[in-house]
């Protein structure tokens, strides 16, 4: 079993930065593939970046060049850099660990640019 807890959502300015982390617990460990989803207004949850065990990493084309995910295995924590904030980036974002064939999911942490 895991469990995920997201952290450092909030308010920014556009053009601010942010940075998210999601610390995991329970049968966690430095094989998975952790990620990033989102979830605006109004749309549906979509893929924004993934890490994979051998330090791979894949972007949503909106965010790439802006956004950078990374892992601390050692403190089984996966983070989201977030600079050049767009009013677009507004969303939950949510933490996701694929663990045995099956994806856990955080609880979620609401990102908010203004314009």
């Amino acid at each position: 079993q895991v469990q995920l807890v997201e952290s450092g959502g909030g308010l920014v300015q556009a053009g601010g930065s942010l940075r998210l982390s999601c610390a995991a617990s329970g049968s966690i460990s430095r094989l998975n593939v952790m990620g990033w989803h989102r979830q605006g207004p109004g749309k549906q949850r979509e893929l924004v970046a993934v890490i994979f065990s051998g330090g791979s990493t894949t972007y949503a084309n909106s965010v790439k060049g802006r956004f950078t995910i990374s892992r601390d295995d050692a403190k089984n924590t996966v983070y989201l850099q977030m600079n050049s904030l767009k009013p677009e980036d507004t969303a939950v974002y949510y933490c996701e660990a694929t663990v045995g064939g099956r994806p856990y999911w955080g609880q979620g942490t609401q990102v908010t640019v203004s314009s």
